[in-house]
Order: structure tokens, then sequence, then C-alpha cells
């Protein structure tokens, strides 16, 4: 089998590649990505593009199967942009794979892609995948369901698979993660349970993860596999303010949702970090996942516990930890931090 992975230097796709590198049933991997990295993986050939702008047939002509994880978090500020890599690069990315005559497509969606849902219970891939209107991350992963759901109706004969995972984690991905949603004011070293002895948190905020070695196992399985359509990816245990308090060591102590969102209005106002207050809607709203059919389906369970895949990425927080590809560069202090300040803080790329 030959793969092609579209964003395949971030944080799942460097686990997929790894993942790919031990399987015998793929031959050989293209690796596409903005920027071609410095670090190579078994059976991969990198090739540069952009999903919303470049030529994608050739580069995926001669692929079997196609995963695409490509997303633009950062500059959140510009909508117009991220909508454009997002949206329309999805699109683009979809038609491509047809194009060059792919039998299987796997796609990236998300827990955000989901509507408001239950936080006492676990739901099933059949909730609404509208996603939290105040979150421009959900919307445009809601907004890619529609259109896949376009494609699969136009394209019968092509295996499509959609992965929803919870947040994903890992300790080479933590340079790339506080540059997307804590920005360069937020020293790694402060990340320390000894100094949270009080963790302020709302009820409502109960959420999955899952560490990214096993998310990059699931596309594996997605990939040899058989399966279609959608399937929930989240580790045991759900993180709430209990289990958080134990991670850090800390307290949980009430605090109110409408204290916080303005906390993180304000801050994201003032460029002092560039996650919108949508993030936190999502994560007050999106329900828990029931995981019962990738375990029954594609075999998927999690070597990793949610907390182990937590406390992998705040070690590497810690550690300024990073893999050498642009979108996981290690580092972020001295000049690296100036950089991101100078980008505007989530106003525009470094």
């Amino acid at each position: 089998m030959r793969v092609a992975v579209i964003g395949a230097s971030g944080n799942v796709g460097t686990s997929l590649l790894r993942a790919l590198g031990d399987e015998p049933a793929v031959e050989s991997v293209v690796g596409v990505a903005r920027r071609i990295p410095d670090v190579s993986f078994p059976k991969v050939e990198w090739r540069a593009a952009d999903v919303a702008t470049s030529p994608l047939a050739p580069i995926l002509s001669g692929a079997d199967a196609v995963v695409h994880l490509a997303w633009q978090i950062q500059p959140g500020r510009d909508r117009r942009q991220v909508h454009e890599a997002n949206v329309t690069g999805s699109e683009r990315v979809f038609t491509a794979a047809a194009a060059a005559g792919a039998r299987s497509l796997v796609y990236a969606s998300s827990v955000g892609a989901y509507a408001p849902g239950p936080k006492d219970r676990t739901v099933d891939e059949s909730w609404p995948t509208t996603g939290i209107a105040t979150s421009f991350y959900s919307r445009h992963k809601a907004e890619v369901e529609r259109i896949l759901d376009s494609f699969e109706g136009e394209h019968p004969g092509i295996r499509v698979v959609r992965l929803r995972p919870g947040l994903i984690f890992k300790r080479e991905a933590a340079s790339g993660i506080r540059r997307l949603f804590a920005g360069p004011l937020l020293p790694g070293s402060v990340v320390r349970p000894e100094l949270l002895p009080l963790l302020p948190l709302p009820a409502r905020l109960r959420f999955q993860a899952v560490h990214s070695l096993d998310v990059g196992d699931a596309y594996r399985r997605a990939l040899v596999g058989d399966a279609r359509g959608p399937f929930n990816i989240a580790a045991e245990p759900v993180l709430d303010r209990e289990e958080l308090g134990r991670v850090f060591g800390a307290r949980p102590v009430p605090a109110p949702e409408r204290l916080l969102r303005a906390a993180a209005a304000a801050s994201y106002r003032l460029r002092l970090q560039p996650s919108e207050p949508g993030w936190l809607d999502m994560g007050l709203q999106v329900p828990l996942m029931d995981v019962t059919r990738a375990r029954e389906e594609l075999g998927w369970r999690p070597r990793r516990s949610s907390v182990d895949a937590l406390q992998d990425l705040l070690a590497g927080l810690r550690e300024g930890a990073g893999i050498d590809t642009p979108p996981l560069e290690p580092g972020g202090a001295g000049p690296a931090r100036l950089r991101e300040l100078l980008s505007g803080i989530g106003a525009r790329t470094g």
C-alpha cells in the first residue's frame, strides 16, 4: 500500500509516520507539509505543498490511501486565512484524492465537530456534528463534516473514515502546543504542581484526552483495515476537576464560567495569549464520547491513559521539548519567543 499523509509534520502526523514505519502492509509514504522538515522517518518521502493553494493531485498520484491531517489553528485572528486552509483546503484535498484514484480517505475530524452534549454520560458517533457556534475551530470542523458527507455521496467507491479524537498530547508536541494555545508569555518553568496550590475550574469542564502515539495507531488501523465511517477516539479517565487536581497536586475549587470566559476574552483582546474564548466554550460544551466502535471495529485500545498523556505534555512544557519539524520545533526561549511576540500573538504566522 502506498499512503499519502497530508499534514505529516505535526503532532499526529509524526506519530502516524512512526506507526507506519513498522506496518508491513504499507510500502511507502509521501509526507506532505507546507515546509519540509529536517527529520526523517522510515519509508517516508517528503513533499512540500499548501492545501489551500498548491496543485495536489500530482502529489497524490499513485497513492492507494490518503490521510488528511492538515489543519491551521493560528493565526486565529485572521479568520479568512484559517477558513481557507481548513475548509477550502480540506475540500481541495478530498477532490484531489478522488482525482488521483485513491481507494481510501481517512480524515482527521475532532470531538470539536460535535454539537453541545452531555457531560454525565457518553455519546456515540451518531451525535450531531453541528459544532459549537462560538468556536471557529468547531465551526470549521462541522463545515468539513458536511463537505465530506457530500463527497461520500458522490464517490461511493472510496472508503471514507473519520476519526474524532479528544485532546491529543505528547511530550514532543509540547513546544508546538504552547505556541498555538498559550503564546510566548507562558514560561515552561511555571508548569509545576508545587506552584499551583489551588486549581480554580468550573464543574462543567470535563473533557477527554488521548496520547498522540495512540492516535497514530488508530490512524494506522483505519488505513490497513476495511472499516468505514466515524470513530470516537479517547482514553480513560475523563479529565475533570478532581482528576486535574490530582495531576497538578492542587486542591480544585469552583470557578464561575462567566468569570473565566471574561478573563479569557480580556487576555485574548489584550494579546496576552492567542486563544480566543471559543476554545473555553468548546471545552465546556462538547459531549463526552463513547469509544466502543473504535474498540470493536478497529481493534483499537489506547496503551496510555489520558493522565499519562497529560503528564507527558506537562513534562515536555517544562523541558521545551519538540521535534525538528516546523510545527513542533523545540525550545521557545530568547529569540524564538521574540519571534512569537513579533508575530502579533495569533495575528499572523511567525
